[in-house]
């Protein structure tokens, strides 16, 4: 005899037993009240055994009803479970990418539609996260993240660094001219830490405080423009904005972040060429933007020995 008993009997059995009522687990079910009371016909005929007392128009569940009907919830769920992370993974046609929000909307973002020209068989699903979870779970298939690039069971390609700087809005005419000024200055905080930025503009041991304090950098980043205080920023998220002038650079001061971004996947994933493709596309990219970011650096500097 197959062990495993019909499935819609077990899902009729299930909402009865749960909701107390053969009229509620139709409605549940989008079934007929006849349809339900059969599919329970089916069940204890395949048992063998009652799982429901009859009184008059009332269901009673046996003590055998009670058991079964909880290990028979336990099951069904953990199938729902499956079901939902079989259905979550990423299509040969998907190319489903974590990045950390920031990343994502300054810089990422605006250079995907180059991307999309190149591969268009590909559909992209970008993800704001700051974790590896789904990563492992097999629920995208890279992940763009920050840091020393040493994850266990994940391979890894270096992108690129990044620079702090200390910014505000070119409009908020409190805010401070020189480094020497900073100090004074109202400061919106955001995840970064001032150490290295506080070393290299000369500052000492110095250590800012925060009437504002933001755990995601987009939100530091908006409230400086809305001239709220100066902030700590990665140059990628405010560089087009220096040079288009709505952001200035205090003091042309910028620091090497201590860590870069690289792209991450599983092993799972090697070899696949939706993974070379976005990997060897967004390898060029970086280096794209780094010789950006050097001519940017020289033209500051010649700006600021004048």
């Amino acid at each position: 005899m197959n062990p495993l008993p019909p499935l819609p009997a077990l899902r009729a059995f299930e909402a009865v037993s749960r909701l107390g009522s053969v009229v509620k687990a139709a409605d549940a079910l989008s079934v007929t009240h006849s349809a339900i009371s059969h599919q329970l016909r089916i069940l204890e005929e395949y048992l063998g055994l009652p799982l429901f007392e009859r009184r008059g128009r009332k269901l009673i569940l046996t003590e055998d009803g009670r058991h079964y009907a909880l290990q028979v919830r336990i099951a069904l769920n953990d199938v729902a479970e499956a079901t939902r992370s079989v259905r979550a993974r990423p299509k040969p046609n998907e190319l489903t990418i974590a990045t950390l929000p920031s990343f994502g909307m300054a810089w990422l973002l605006p250079r995907l539609p180059k991307f999309q020209a190149l591969y268009p068989q590909y559909r992209v699903i970008l993800r704001a996260s700051l974790n590896f979870e789904d990563l492992q779970a097999g629920q995208i298939d890279l992940a763009l993240r920050m840091g020393s690039g040493e994850w266990d069971g994940l391979k890894t390609r270096e992108l690129m660094g990044d620079y702090l700087v200390v910014v505000a809005a070119s409009a908020d005419h409190t805010a401070p001219q020189t480094v020497a000024e900073v100090p004074k200055a109202r400061i919106v905080g955001s995840m970064e830490k001032w150490s290295s930025w506080t070393l290299a503009a000369g500052l000492g041991e110095w250590t800012p405080t925060f009437p504002l304090f933001c755990n995601d950098n987009n939100l530091c980043l908006q409230a400086i423009r809305q001239q709220q205080g100066i902030g700590l920023m990665r140059l990628t998220m405010v560089q087009e904005e220096l040079q288009a002038g709505s952001l200035r650079m205090i003091g042309n001061v910028l620091a090497p972040h201590p860590s870069k971004y690289w792209l991450a996947w599983t092993a799972r994933m090697e070899g696949s060429s939706k993974v070379l493709h976005f990997a060897d596309w967004i390898a060029a990219e970086a280096q794209l933007y780094q010789l950006q970011v050097d001519d940017y650096l020289k033209s500051i500097q010649l700006t600021s020995q004048r």
